[in-house]
């Protein structure tokens, strides 16, 4: 498609597109009806242009004007708070609960690589001599793993356990549609809980490392669970895109990938602040791990609950229908 002379072409009804967008004055009934009509015709013009690689400032530009022209067809933008409150409530639990056979198999693995790891060390003491010299292992057991949830001011850790766990789960979350580099981080995260598992446990420590981990490392681990999946989902649909072409599964996936971001951070911050509050607290063992088992059970009943009844109404953690790019069938 030669694209300059599809712009000439077109330019006319862009503009007058652009010009009933931005009247100030109340449309007649004729001129509601053009702009409907010319906001579905450019809407295919933008499609075309995308399909044909035109220049991006003026996929930029149409894209802008459509959008504007969204806002005019549509009415008055919905307040930010029932955005706010249609993802929490429906479009990130239908995600979570649409991707449940993932993460859920992928928690049941890693739980697994850590319990073998952990079993390997205790069975073999052997191994300890491999990864660290006595002292510095009897200095970890000791003090080390403790110390580390109460060292540092709870605002001051909770911001860093935040931007460590962030940072891991949109590592697997980016990485996911390589599919390799994912599964080696969860490998690596599970190897590293496993060896201070069976370090711990293997020096009589059992009742420590359970202790502290179980409070936030539940949920926190959920979470890791979550992005892994749906960064593993959106390469897997690029290779088994079912009825739908390869670009269709990667964008409708994608766009509920992106989506979960958002909510998986609220996730984090909840299960940073649980380690840097509850974790090295004064509270008794069973009341700071209870509250970490209160915490896993709340997101699996927010996830079966709100999840499941958004999957069955037609949802799938993707934008709204109006929101989502206009396609089109076109011919280059």
């Amino acid at each position: 498609m030669d694209v300059e002379a599809f712009v000439s072409v077109h330019q006319p009804q862009w503009d007058r597109l652009a010009y009933l967008t931005q009247r100030q004055r109340r449309l007649s009934g004729a001129e509601a009806d053009e702009l409907v009509s010319l906001y579905q015709r450019v809407g295919t013009h933008l499609t075309a242009l995308r399909a044909s690689g035109a220049d991006p400032v003026t996929i930029g530009r149409l894209s802008g004007l459509i959008a504007d022209a969204r806002g005019a067809v549509t009415g008055a933008q919905a307040p930010v708070w029932r955005d706010i409150s249609r993802y929490f409530l429906v479009s990130f639990p239908a995600a979570l609960y649409a991707s449940r056979r993932w993460w859920l198999t992928i928690g049941l693995l890693f739980y697994l690589v850590a319990a073998w790891m952990a079993w390997r060390i205790i069975a073999n003491p052997e191994i300890i001599e491999s990864i660290s010299t006595p002292s510095a292992v009897q200095e970890l057991v000791d003090k080390d793993f403790a110390n580390y949830y109460s060292e540092n001011p709870a605002q001051d850790f909770a911001l860093q356990v935040w931007l460590n766990n962030s940072l891991i789960s949109a590592a697997v979350l980016a990485l996911g549609v390589l599919l390799i580099p994912t599964f080696f981080i969860l490998w690596s995260n599970a190897e590293n809980l496993g060896v201070v598992a069976g370090l711990m446990i293997g020096h009589d420590r059992a009742d420590v490392f359970f202790g502290l981990i179980t409070p936030h490392g539940l949920l926190e681990l959920t979470a890791v669970f979550v992005a892994s999946a749906a960064g593993l989902r959106l390469g897997w649909s690029w290779i088994a895109p079912g009825p739908r072409t390869r670009m269709q599964a990667l964008a409708q996936t994608g766009r509920a990938t992106v989506g979960m971001a958002i909510g998986l951070t609220v996730i984090l911050l909840i299960s940073g602040l649980i380690e840097a509050m509850i974790t090295p607290s004064p509270l008794p063992t069973a009341v700071r791990v209870g509250i970490g088992v209160i915490a896993e059970i709340a997101f699996f009943v927010y996830v079966w609950t709100l999840g499941r009844r958004a999957v069955m109404a037609g949802e799938y953690g993707d934008v709204e229908a109006a929101d989502r790019e206009a396609s089109a069938p076109v011919s280059a």
